[in-house]
């Protein structure tokens, strides 16, 4: 089977990335998404994605260095540096439409 292309294009029916995409969007409880996610991702994948995200709202915040950032989360500096590009420089701006949206929620 050939790799799912990474950005969703076309019908979610014949696109897997579009299919999980429209399946992610169906999920309406945080225990939903827990028990989506349990049946879905390894428990490696589950960190790596957990992971990903509290580094996330580490560099949004800006208060500490990525070396701090590494230090406080144990994930490596690579890994803090690539969320870092996709959080500032990438265009798909996923990680800063939901950053705004919950920071939105808060208020």
């Amino acid at each position: 089977m050939a790799k799912p292309k990474l950005q969703p294009a076309g019908p979610a029916p014949d696109n897997p990335v579009g299919a999980l995409c429209t399946a992610l969007t169906a999920l309406r409880t945080v225990d939903e998404a827990r028990d989506f996610l349990v049946d879905l991702c390894t428990p490696a994948e589950i960190r790596a994605l957990s992971e990903r995200w509290h580094v996330a709202r580490l560099l949004n915040d800006g208060s500490l260095s990525y070396r701090e950032i590494s230090q406080e989360t144990g994930v490596c500096t690579t890994t803090i540096v690539r969320v870092a590009r996709f959080l500032r420089d990438e265009p798909h701006g996923g990680y800063r439409a939901i950053l705004q949206r919950l920071a939105r929620k808060k208020r």
